[in-house]
């Protein structure tokens, strides 16, 4: 088995407990799977007006959605939504219309949060646009890590052996919808 997973993270921020879980999401991979963590940081705001010669941050999105078997989409939620810097990277990656790069990729969405609820409404709001953008994300077991900051170590190292737990068996289940997709596709 060889899989090629492109995973996005919804943060920017420096120390972002978002991007962290990427990270260990990417250690905890089964024998076969690579994650790369795609850079979305430096794409402009979605305009039509670009769409007719694509900026070069644009098409190294397009690229990397379309070498990739399958998606990782970490978000925080913001105001019971996922981030707008995920937002535009979706957006971008539909565009121009009728090109959609997402189209049947299997996906898996990871929520993220200090707090309590584990990025509950991120998750289940961008549960709702996969399925406009065709993708096939897992559905169980659902992915929210709350009281993240309380996960990592001061290196970024996942600590917290439950969550670790979390992660193989999410991999478990995502591995075997990409085979299926694979299969069937």
């Amino acid at each position: 088995m060889n899989i090629k997973i492109a995973a996005f993270s919804g943060s920017i921020r420096k120390e972002s407990y978002t991007t962290k879980l990427v990270k260990a999401f990417q250690q905890l991979a089964p024998k076969g799977v690579t994650v790369e963590l795609i850079d979305i940081s430096q794409l402009p705001f979605l305009n039509q007006d670009l769409e007719n010669d694509l900026p070069r941050q644009v098409k190294a999105l397009h690229s990397s959605i379309d070498t990739a078997d399958a998606i990782i989409l970490a978000t925080p939620e913001y105001n019971r939504s996922y981030s707008p810097i995920l937002k535009n990277a979706l957006d971008w990656g539909s565009r121009p219309q009728g090109q959609n790069k997402w189209n049947n990729k299997p996906a898996v969405i990871l929520g993220c949060t200090p707090y309590n609820l584990g990025a509950f409404g991120a998750v289940n709001h961008l549960r709702q646009v996969l399925v406009y953008l065709n993708m096939h994300p897992v559905q169980q077991p659902e992915f929210y890590l709350a009281g993240a900051a309380d996960k990592f170590d001061e290196q970024g190292n996942l600590t917290d052996e439950q969550t670790k737990k979390m992660i193989m068996a999410l991999w478990t289940n995502f591995t075997e919808l990409i085979s299926k997709l694979s299969k069937t596709g």
